[in-house]
């Protein structure tokens, strides 16, 4: 045997006993997720963030545990939403806040409350299976429970309780009997057990268990400026401050968010894609004295009479969402890729906003808005004062198609994924994707979700909550933001 044969023979030997080396670019909650399963699960992951910290993106309030706020999306985008918010809760069960979600069709919009019940029976159904599966999936309060109908005086007989014990999902209802004008709406009104997800104690989770796997480097303030692929894999050129370098890896993770096509056109992997600016607004309510669900009122997109939502949080303050050109959605802040480049070009403004952040007059002026425009269905809600700055950012969508709300990773060649979700619960099946793809897991079908993530499992409550105040604080908002309300 000739010496150069031998020679290369030891090497394909070395390299089959070396961990997989994988650069995941972007630390989203995406980037974050797989990155951290990935290392877990045996790979020798560097998490490439360009921002100074984790999971500091688009604004994150909802599971969306059956996309019942989405009346436009399939029934299949709804189940496939239902399991990955299953999942989400068993990974990351200290980001929950725990209540329900009221969903109202309005007088003024055109759909019908009942129209909801056939998706909601499926889900439920759906969920029922999943639970008698496996136990653990039992993390949206009893099947029987996913739902409920409230006729009119269902909602009436509540406005002079009290509110006492919010196990029972009737307790939820009180503020709503108290405080908004039933008149503007159709009945019956539905409670579905949907939850709320914190961003900022997702990001302290990602920060804290990252921090503690050895094979995960967390690479922050690092940006990546080119990319030349060969058949064994990555050489990848990076800089950080004043220093720039470059690297080999196996595989490459484009987990880049709303930038993910500005990686597909480095590394020349076209890919057809929507990217939409939005924003929620953080008030505080003085008055409000009671704990409150989640509240979505009906209505159509983009039109100045498009959904309200009103999301709680500790100490009176509450996220809106209002999905008009005033509030939430910007006129021409959806834009498409073209043949030109994979990247999407928001207009100036809205990169400034992402980019410098917002001027004070601006915020004032639509965050009092999206005040007005809850108060036209909760008229107590006008006393509702600026309680911080907007949670903003873009949002990518996949494909051709603006509605698609369920996605995960999508692999191209032998050493290429980009991540692409649009909802936060999408994250853990394009890690499981990544996972099987790169021959990771050892095909145990009885492996258990929260076993891929010791680390995550391992964390308490107060060091995720303590974290996650530390975290609202450096990025400009309230504290309350970061704490568990509803059921603890």
């Amino acid at each position: 045997m000739s010496t150069s044969i031998y020679k290369r023979i030891i090497e394909l030997m070395d390299n089959q006993s070396k961990p997989i080396s994988v650069a995941v670019v972007g630390g989203g909650i995406s980037g974050s997720t797989c990155a951290m399963l990935l290392a877990e699960q045996g790979a020798n992951v560097s998490l490439i963030e360009k921002g100074p910290s984790l999971v500091n993106g688009p604004p994150i309030c909802h599971l969306h545990a059956g996309g019942n706020l989405y009346r436009e999306i399939s029934e299949h985008q709804c189940l496939e939403l239902l399991r990955q918010s299953i999942d989400t809760v068993r990974l990351y069960p200290q980001c929950l806040n725990v209540r329900p979600t009221v969903v109202a069709v309005p007088k003024s919009d055109n759909g019908d409350p009942l129209a909801l019940l056939p998706r909601l029976k499926l889900i439920q159904s759906t969920y029922q299976q999943l639970v008698s599966q496996d136990e653990r999936n039992s993390v949206l309060g009893e099947p029987a429970d996913y739902y409920r109908l409230y006729k009119r005086e269902d909602i009436e007989a509540l406005a002079n309780s009290t509110q006492t014990d919010l196990k029972d999902i009737d307790q939820w209802l009180i503020p709503f009997a108290k405080h908004v004008d039933l008149e503007q709406l159709k009945f019956p009104i539905v409670v579905v057990q949907e939850f709320g997800l914190s961003v900022f104690r997702m990001a302290a989770m990602a920060d804290l268990a990252v921090s503690t796997i050895p094979s995960c480097n967390v690479r922050l303030n690092t940006e990546l400026l080119g990319a030349s692929e060969s058949e064994n894999g990555w050489r990848l050129e990076l800089r950080n401050g004043d220093q720039t370098y470059s690297q080999h890896f196996d595989y490459l993770v484009n987990a880049s968010g709303f930038e993910t096509g500005k990686i597909d056109d480095l590394v020349s992997k076209p890919k057809q894609r929507f990217v939409e600016f939005k924003a929620a607004y953080v008030t505080r309510w003085s008055d409000c004295n009671e704990q409150w669900p989640e509240v979505i009122f009906h209505g159509e997109r983009g039109t100045p009479k498009g959904m309200a939502q009103l999301t709680p949080y500790a100490g009176g303050y509450f996220q809106l969402h209002g999905m008009t050109e005033e509030i939430t959605l910007f006129k021409g802040g959806l834009v498409g890729s073209s043949h030109l480049s994979s990247q999407p070009r928001l207009p100036n403004a809205y990169t400034r906003k992402i980019n410098q952040g917002w001027s004070n007059e601006i915020q004032q002026s639509r965050t009092e808005k999206a005040i007005h425009h809850l108060a036209c269905f909760i008229p107590s809600f006008v006393t509702a004062q600026v309680g911080g700055k907007p949670l903003y950012g873009a949002q990518q969508i996949p494909g051709n198609d603006p509605s698609l709300r369920a996605a995960d990773v999508h692999f191209e060649g032998n050493n290429y994924a980009r991540v692409e979700i649009v909802k936060a619960s999408s994250a853990i099946d394009a890690a499981m994707k990544l996972i099987k793809h790169l021959g990771l897991s050892d095909g145990n079908a009885e492996q258990i979700i929260e076993s891929y993530s010791p680390n995550l499992s391992g964390l308490s409550a107060n060091e995720v909550v303590l974290r996650a105040e530390e975290l609202a604080l450096q990025r400009g908002y309230p504290v309350e933001l970061a704490q568990v309300s509803g059921l603890n």
